[in-house]
């Protein structure tokens, strides 16, 4: 499966946003992970969809918007117009999730579905055959800097396992405390996108991009 290196924008320097963004598509990553908050879902408030819009056109890596928002599916629209690719929503965060994924599959948007540390992994079976990624959340969604929660693994194992059940050659993504020194055993618990923030923009972006991305093409 091909493994991709989705940095976190959340984490870069926004006074030089444009050429961090054009590092490290030159140094290999291929998606851009476009992280927004509405202080209600999760306490923080990010970005929205006029930063993703003001991006789009600087850029060809997949927009991969993660929206750590209560109710999504009012702005599923709104989102692919301003030019993301992929939309990831939380399951927790909808009233009526079947409809939000459709409403993404209306507007030509790949699919994503999120669960939080404390959802359990069996909440997703229905709806696997349904979505294009799922995203694990290894630690809780708000707040960058957060150290990886160990027992994340042991939840990829598990979806990577209910997918392969039914047949499903679907991505996993985890989100969260994931720097070189972890990555490997992500990847071996079955994920194929991984997010990084503070182990991509903090520091070196070319070499941080690099290291990762040497890490990650030996799994592939």
């Amino acid at each position: 499966m091909k493994m991709i290196l989705a940095p976190s924008m959340l984490s870069a320097d926004f006074k030089e946003l444009g050429k961090e963004i054009q590092t490290i598509e030159e140094n290999g990553a291929e998606y851009l992970h476009f992280d927004v908050m509405d202080g209600i879902f999760v306490p923080s408030i990010s970005f929205g969809m006029p930063v993703l819009e003001s991006i789009r056109p600087a850029t060809k890596l997949v927009c991969d918007a993660h929206l750590m928002i209560t109710e999504p599916i009012r702005y599923i629209e709104a989102f692919a117009k301003a030019g993301a690719d992929l939309i990831t929503i939380h399951l927790e965060a909808c009233e009526d999730v079947e409809a939000t994924i459709a409403k993404i599959r209306a507007c030509g948007c790949r699919v994503g579905i999120s669960i939080c540390p404390e959802t359990p992994v069996a909440s997703l079976e229905n709806l696997l055959e349904q979505v294009d990624m799922i995203l694990i959340m290894s630690v809780h969604p708000g707040f960058g800097g957060q150290k990886f929660i160990p027992e994340s693994l042991d939840k990829i194992r598990e979806l990577k396992a209910m997918l392969e059940k039914k047949g499903l050659d679907t991505d996993i993504q985890v989100d969260g405390g994931i720097y070189p020194h972890n990555v490997e055993e992500v990847i071996l618990a079955g994920a194929n996108i991984i997010v990084a923030g503070s182990a991509v923009f903090k520091g070196d972006t070319a070499q941080n991009t690099r290291t990762m991305m040497e890490i990650l093409k030996k799994y592939e």
